[in-house]
């Protein structure tokens, strides 16, 4: 039987894939499934409410979820098996070697699918951002059978000859909290999101601490991040996966994203048949408010066009 379907916005869990995952919905029971995957280190929350309730009024059963080692989701035991520290795992990652790591982007991809059986999901569009875009790739090339449509936001094909993002950005992506006190994590995480964030759209400081706390306190779990990063990292390149892909797909990226550049949307349009980009000006690595209502817009289109 599949579990109670949750009020909106209420935290709901489902076993899947040996894991205890956590889930919203929006919409209703019976409208197409449109699945959003969020990326790095960044909880379901991260889905704006009011894009969540633009796709539902737009005639969607939205489904947002913590992936594993974050959220409220499962974290994985960090004593299983060695793995490489991040900095190692950048180098052997640039010279093209293998990286060690706890679990791969493969194995998050075998979450999602998990998560749709578990909610007797036979087929849903998947909209992933940044890391969930190549977690949605990976589902969409290994079963196409299974992906309406795909929408890739801020993402990467992983291909090594893609420019890489601004060294002051990554730099600050290494750097931890000065301390472990909350406002101090808060103040560290505002300044990294307004370094990654869209420049011309910019949230105040006061926004994103307030975003933040509300984040820190449903869960704060950094051993986490590091495992998903490692599994980036050990990817490599999806290219010639990406070239395997028939499914309609929309690919968004921003013109000012400072740790993804555009040239990553661009290639990963180009590797996919048919794909489409839609290129936002003024949008960094995150999802502006000014742009919700258009971005909103748009992915509804595209999934109710192929539903």
């Amino acid at each position: 039987m599949p579990p109670k379907r949750p009020l909106p916005g209420v935290d709901a869990f489902v076993q899947a894939n040996g894991l205890e995952l956590c889930y919203q919905e929006f919409g209703a029971a019976q409208a197409p499934p449109i699945i959003l995957i969020m990326g790095l280190g960044t909880q379901l929350t991260a889905w704006p409410l009011e894009f969540c309730q633009q796709l539902a009024d737009a005639g969607l059963r939205v489904i947002r979820f913590d992936n594993r080692d974050v959220g409220l989701s499962s974290k994985c035991d960090e004593s299983a098996g060695d793995h490489d520290s991040v900095r190692w795992a950048f180098v052997k990652s640039w010279l093209g070697k293998p990286v060690n790591v706890p679990y791969q982007l493969g194995d998050m991809a075998a979450d999602l699918r998990a998560l749709m059986d578990a909610l007797k999901i036979e087929r849903a569009h998947l909209v992933g951002a940044s890391m969930g875009g190549m977690i949605a790739q990976i589902l969409t090339a290994q079963n196409p059978e299974r992906v309406a449509s795909l929408t890739s936001i801020m993402s990467s094909s992983g291909a090594s000859k893609l420019p890489q993002g601004k060294p002051k950005v990554l730099w600050r992506l290494s750097k931890r909290p000065a301390s472990k006190e909350p406002e101090a994590i808060v103040q560290h995480l505002v300044t990294t999101m307004r370094m990654i964030g869209s420049p011309t759209l910019q949230r105040s400081r006061e926004a994103w601490a307030e975003q933040i706390r509300t984040g820190i306190a449903r869960s704060y779990y950094p051993p986490g991040t590091t495992r998903q990063l490692l599994a980036v990292l050990a990817n490599g390149s999806r290219e010639a996966l990406l070239r395997t892909i028939k499914t309609p797909t929309l690919v968004i990226h921003g013109d000012a994203d400072p740790l993804v550049p555009l040239a990553h949307g661009e290639h990963t349009a180009e590797c996919i048949a048919g794909a489409r980009l839609q290129v936002m000006p003024g949008m960094g690595h995150d999802l502006p408010p000014p742009l919700i209502d258009a971005l909103a817009s748009m992915i509804a289109e595209h999934a109710l066009s192929h539903a």
